[in-house]
């Protein structure tokens, strides 16, 4: 029976992308997604390797030292074998106030980085360029804490290039991290439901469907706090440079529609859109309802005007601001220019 199910899945997807010609394939089928959905990114972020329980040792979120090995603190050479040795440490730094607290790491050691790369490290200056260069990054989109997929899970795949359709079982984050990366624009793909989750609160729940797994990834960024390592002011953030739109998705891809657009948000709540030295003016404002910043864009042109939507505020930081409209699954993002050279 399980059997039949999955290659019936498969036939369904078969069948579906065989009458695709004029149609949206993404907005025709809400459960199937590709490499450039946002649904995709956040689950692989979900399933990045997880770098913030040993901060307190290497100072960085990007990246963790592989266990085991030892570290020097107050003088006290603590064996870090498992996770729950970090605690050694903090309980050592927390013992005494007058204690310099520096923790020195005994190498070589190994580090992992958050997309499961893997490179040894020989000596402190190693290990202090690495970290100088992690810092360089401050907005890096990082792990998404505070969830855990239970696998195996089922991805039906078909590839529109050639016409094939598959399935694939992902066995655990590192698997699903590499098959996200690994994902063409040719592939669409499709999870197969339910999933089992445990949240931040180590409750177990039933996913089945996407808009219920991106939700419970949005509560869990809102309130697992490994995720809130920096607080920013969104109005402070959005007010700070110019921005330009590098993906919009109402219906369907609307981003090439503005591409060459830059936008200036003002404290005055005016915003200002530049395209090839043309400027045109708007109103912007942003509120709280019900625990959701809610965030509003106007213009009188009819291409700008389209932006005016019932956006929600999914994430920023520095040089992102990611919206999006829950009710009809679109999304309106944010860009910094300039941020890390773009």
């Amino acid at each position: 029976m399980f059997r039949f199910q999955k290659y019936l899945s498969i036939a369904c997807l078969l069948f579906f992308f065989s009458c695709q010609s004029e149609i949206d394939e993404q907005r025709q089928n809400t459960q199937t997604v590709t490499n450039a959905s946002p649904l995709t990114s956040y689950l692989q972020r979900v399933a990045m390797v997880k770098t913030v329980q040993d901060n307190v040792i290497d100072g960085s979120s990007y990246c963790t030292i592989k266990l085991p090995y030892t570290v020097t603190v107050n003088s006290v050479n603590i064996a870090i074998n498992t996770t729950s040795d970090y605690q050694k440490v903090l309980d050592n730094i927390n013992a005494n106030t007058t204690d310099d607290d520096i923790v020195k790491i005994d190498f070589p050691v190994t580090m992992v980085y958050y997309n499961y790369t893997e490179k040894l490290i020989p000596n402190e200056a190693d290990f202090d360029q690495l970290i100088d260069y992690w810092n360089l990054y401050p907005d890096l989109l990082s792990k998404i804490n505070g969830l855990n997929i239970h696998y195996p899970i089922t991805i039906n795949i078909y590839n529109s290039y050639n016409q094939i359709a598959s399935s694939v079982s992902i066995a655990n984050d590192q698997a699903f991290f590499n098959f996200i990366k690994n994902l063409n624009s040719s592939q669409y793909i499709s999870l197969n439901y339910p999933i089992s989750i445990t949240d931040y609160n180590y409750q177990t729940k039933s996913i089945t469907n996407n808009l219920e797994f991106e939700n419970a990834i949005k509560y869990a960024m809102d309130n697992c706090s490994e995720n809130n390592l920096v607080s920013l002011d969104f109005t402070e953030t959005i007010t700070k440079g110019s921005w330009r739109i590098p993906y919009l998705f109402e219906d369907s891809d609307k981003t090439s529609l503005y591409s060459g657009y830059s936008f200036v948000f003002k404290s005055d709540k005016s915003v200002v859109a530049t395209k090839d030295g043309v400027s045109e003016t708007g109103q912007w404002e942003t509120k709280m309802v019900n625990g959701i910043n809610e965030f509003k864009i106007s213009f009188s042109s009819n291409l700008l005007h389209k932006l005016d939507c019932n956006w929600k505020l999914f994430e920023f930081n520095n040089s992102l601001t990611r919206l999006r409209d829950v009710s009809n699954s679109n999304y309106l993002y944010f860009e910094k220019i300039n941020a890390y050279g773009k």
